[in-house]
């Protein structure tokens, strides 16, 4: 079987240790998209805050 997909780099590699093992994970982005790794750490840094947001309860 041939693979007809064009093969491309990883857009990021990280290599975890474990015991003796190491786990190579490789992250591929979308090619097309037109959020930065900026917008999308904001966003979840707002859902973060709004859920762990203490109720304010009228006096």
């Amino acid at each position: 079987m041939i693979d007809s997909r064009t093969t491309r780099r990883p857009d990021c590699v990280t290599e975890i240790r474990m015991g003796n093992s190491v786990l190579v994970v490789s992250g591929y982005f979308k090619k097309d998209t037109t959020t930065t790794a900026a917008d999308k750490m904001a966003r979840v840094l707002e859902a973060e805050a709004a859920a762990t947001q203490e109720p304010t309860y009228p006096a």
